[in-house]
């Protein structure tokens, strides 16, 4: 994973709930593609951002032991848009966590307005499957660089007791 579509956590109850807010900003970018004339943020992206708020629920779980993977996304539907300067917050509610992986339902909303809902499916790859060099990581989900945006949560209450 090359990208954070995520700025930091708001809330983390381990094992049950997180969420997260992605600040959409002009100075995106692609948003200057997308659309000309009308700068929406990504479907896409959006998706991603979803996952990886729900990825690091999901990884978290299991104190990071295994490779956060983006298996499939069974269900989303898009209600409204995210234009810039509006602030998306996602939540991840964790559904179902095993070994081999588990799932999430995640809403993204902007301010009381739902923009999208979906389910997603995780598998796990633990760092000592032989597969696993094969694989290109910066695909993953959730790997260690990616908790930065936990860590920028704690840091904004200024206290080590409020940190998820």
């Amino acid at each position: 994973m090359r990208w954070y579509w995520v700025d930091k956590f708001i809330e983390f109850d381990s094992g049950k709930r997180a969420r997260s807010i992605k600040n959409v900003s002009l100075a995106e970018e692609h948003l200057h593609d997308h659309f000309p004339g009308f700068p929406v943020m990504p479907g896409s992206l959006m998706i991603e951002g979803m996952a990886q708020t729900g990825g690091i629920l999901l990884g978290e779980h299991f104190q990071f032991r295994y490779n956060v993977i983006l298996a499939k996304v069974p269900k989303v539907t898009f209600h409204s848009w995210a234009c810039p300067g509006d602030q998306i917050i996602y939540t991840a509610d964790l559904q179902d966590a095993r070994v081999e992986g588990g799932s999430v339902t995640v809403t993204a909303k902007v301010g009381d307005r739902l923009v999208a809902d979906a389910e997603i499916v995780f598998v796990h790859l633990s760092s000592d499957d032989p597969q696993l060099s094969r694989i290109d990581q910066k695909n993953f989900v959730f790997r260690m660089n990616l908790l930065d945006i936990l860590t920028v949560g704690k840091v904004d209450t200024g206290s080590a007791d409020s940190a998820p």
